[in-house]
């Protein structure tokens, strides 16, 4: 009789370790989903963020006057000395 009782407390022992080990496996998982879902919220932020400057960019470069045509350089040329 002896024998069962160890048994049984063996084994009550044994769930509730694995039954801490489930809800601490549980609760981190619960915190990986929170940092997951913060991070995805943030990353769609930021990406509404860019594309509403690239879009005001756009704008505001179809609006601009066309810049100035650049000067051309005309060349000079030196004359040949003549050494006499």
């Amino acid at each position: 009789m002896a024998d069962t009782s160890s048994k049984d407390g063996a084994r009550k022992r044994a769930q509730n370790h694995f039954a801490a080990t489930e809800q601490r496996d549980s609760l981190v998982k619960q915190m990986i989903a929170s940092e997951r879902a913060a991070l995805d919220a943030k990353t769609a932020k930021l990406r509404a963020l860019r594309l509403a400057k690239e879009e005001a960019d756009r704008l505001e470069a179809l609006n601009a006057p066309p810049p100035p045509p650049k000067a051309k350089r005309t060349r000079t040329t030196k004359a040949a000395v003549s050494s006499s």
